[in-house]
Formats: C-alpha cells, sequence, structure tokens
C-alpha cells in the first residue's frame, strides 16, 4: 500500500485544503482496485531499495542524486534490478547512484523546449496531469516550484515515482496521485497546469481544456503539449483504428484549429511556442523499454509517414492564460 498521508498534511496547510473533502475516499477506492499481484510486486521492489541520504542532487539540469560515498558495484546491480522489475520504463532519463534509467523518452529534450517559453515556476503550486512516471515533476521541483502534483491513474507510473523519491531522499516536494482529471473538484487552485501528451487521447478535447482551466487560478497559466499536423484553422485528423499503432487517438489538430480551441474554452494570450517532428533518438527501444517504439511505428520506406499512411508525430508546445 502506498501512505498518503504525507501529502494530505502539506494540502491542509495550503490553497489545495478543499480537495480533502474527496480526495483520501478516491485514493482509499483506488487502492482496494488495485491490489494484484503486479501491484505488490512493485510494492516489494520499492520496500528493498535502500534508504540513501544523498550529497548531490541535480534538478535544475536533470534527475540525477549521487552519494560522496560511492555505492558498490554489488549494490548498483541490486538497484538495477529492483527498478528493472518496474519495466517499462517510458518517461526520464534518471540518473541514480551511477545507474542510468535509459527510459523509451528523452523527456528532458520535452522540457528543454518549454521550460524558456513559461512564466516562472519559483514559489508555485504546478499540477501535471498525465505525469507518467513523474520525470517533469522533479524538473518543476528543479525549476523552483514550491508543490509539484502529478496525476495518473496507472499503478506502474505511481510505483515507478515513489521507488525514484525514495532514492531522492524521500522528497516531499513532489507528489503523485493515482486520479485522473475527470475525478478532480474545481479547485481553482494551481498557478500552473501543465497537460502533455494527453489531449489527443481525450474523446472530446474541449472538455478536456475546460477540465483543465477548472484547475488554475486566475490569471494561472496553461501549458499544454500535443500531436499537431499541419494544416488551415479548422482542420483536424480524426485517425481510424489506430494512429502510429496506437489505438486510443481521437483528435489531431493544425495549430490554428489548437489555438481556436483555447480561445473557445475561455483562455486568452493563446500561442504556440515550440514544434518539432519526433526524431527516432528522443523515442526509442532501450534495455528499460525492450517493446516496440517509434521506429516500428513509422513507414519503413517513408519516414514521414506512420505505418498507417498518416504525418509523423509532430508535437507542438502551446501556453495560455486562464
Amino acid at each position: 500500500m502506498i501512505d498518503f498521508g504525507d501529502f494530505y498534511q502539506i494540502i491542509a496547510k495550503n490553497k489545495l485544503s478543499r480537495w480533502l473533502e474527496v480526495l483520501p475516499a478516491q485514493l482509499a477506492n483506488w487502492q482496494n482496485q488495485n491490489i494484484d499481484n503486479r501491484f505488490n510486486q512493485w510494492i516489494n521492489s520499492i520496500k528493498h531499495l535502500p534508504s540513501i541520504i544523498p550529497d548531490q542532487i541535480d534538478l535544475l539540469h536533470s534527475v540525477s542524486v549521487n552519494s560522496e560515498q560511492p555505492i558498490s558495484i554489488g549494490e548498483q546491480q541490486r538497484i538495477t534490478q529492483l527498478l528493472k522489475n518496474m519495466m517499462p520504463w517510458r518517461k526520464g532519463p534518471f540518473h541514480l547512484y551511477g545507474i542510468d534509467v535509459d527510459t523509451e523518452w528523452r523527456s528532458d529534450w520535452k522540457w528543454e523546449r518549454l521550460i524558456n517559453h513559461i512564466d516562472s515556476l519559483e514559489g508555485k503550486i504546478v499540477l501535471d496531469v498525465g505525469c507518467n512516471s513523474g520525470y517533469h515533476l522533479w524538473r518543476m521541483i528543479g525549476a523552483g516550484a514550491k508543490l509539484a502534483v502529478g496525476i495518473d491513474p496507472m499503478a506502474l507510473y505511481l510505483c515507478q515515482f515513489e521507488a525514484i523519491r525514495k532514492l531522492l531522499g524521500n522528497d516531499q516536494r513532489a507528489h503523485l496521485l493515482p486520479l485522473g482529471i475527470e475525478q478532480l473538484p474545481k479547485l481553482g487552485a494551481f498557478d500552473t497546469v501543465f497537460s502533455m501528451g494527453v489531449l489527443y487521447h481525450r474523446r472530446s478535447p474541449l472538455d478536456h481544456l475546460f477540465q483543465l482551466k477548472d484547475q488554475l487560478v486566475e490569471d494561472g497559466q496553461l501549458v499544454l503539449e500535443t500531436l499537431v499536423i499541419d494544416g488551415a484553422e479548422h482542420t483536424a485528423l480524426m485517425p481510424g483504428e489506430r494512429y502510429a499503432q496506437m489505438r486510443n487517438v481521437y483528435f489531431i489538430p493544425s495549430v490554428p484549429t489548437m489555438i481556436n480551441w483555447l480561445e473557445k474554452s475561455g483562455f486568452s494570450d493563446a500561442k504556440l511556442v515550440d514544434i518539432s517532428l519526433t526524431s527516432l533518438d528522443e523515442q526509442r527501444k532501450t534495455e528499460w523499454m525492450t517493446s516496440d517504439s517509434l521506429a516500428d511505428f513509422l513507414d519503413p520506406i517513408d519516414l514521414t509517414k506512420t505505418i498507417e499512411g498518416y504525418p509523423a508525430p509532430m508535437r507542438a508546445v502551446f501556453i495560455a492564460k486562464k
């Protein structure tokens, strides 16, 4: 079982306190529904990770931790095996006492593309929707956030996050809750809300934008990263059964359409700040994620197309104000 008591104590003293009216019951219900052998195995792996007091932590340039007294090769091998019990690792990378968790995605590249375009996170309370293993939560803390909250309903991602947190010395500035955005009350309490790689998985993208807006303080900032296609306003791709082998991709807008969606959802100052094709160096198989990755999802003859014939993944970052 995961103990969320520390998080409850933290938010009881800040503008998230109203969340406590529903949150403990939601998390208790989630834990009751996720007691299975895999979850118990992951929890057991976390318990067997050593409790190391780190001497050097870098969350500004990476997610890295080290100790002045190097850990033995045997201990490194033990930690590596415990972490590999929680494969696949998709978002990262993490550098932990000489162990490089080389994840499928170079999530640090995405962070570098957006960090210079967003409002300062110094002293802020921020939310990351669909946060996966929580890699970006730690980068948000490195950028000065006072509290970074991630939500993602997948049990594996919660366990990966808790494993990293333990190896970082049980840092309480970041927390991951196994919830979906639709389960959050309208808190209106986060200074910045991030939604990265989520919008195209939603059956109703405008509903998702309204849900994000409901979590922001007045004048708070939305940071949204999503797949886009080339095209004019009112253009969006609605793929068939699969897009790049993903089943749950519903709408991929053009950049002008995405701006229009943000404005229709009540955001102001909506703008594009970055756009880039996803490269085979940014998303790929590694020893920490050994199943199919981007190279398997693209047309082997024409890498500008997915295996289904759609435009290859192009990702854009937008910012907007509530």
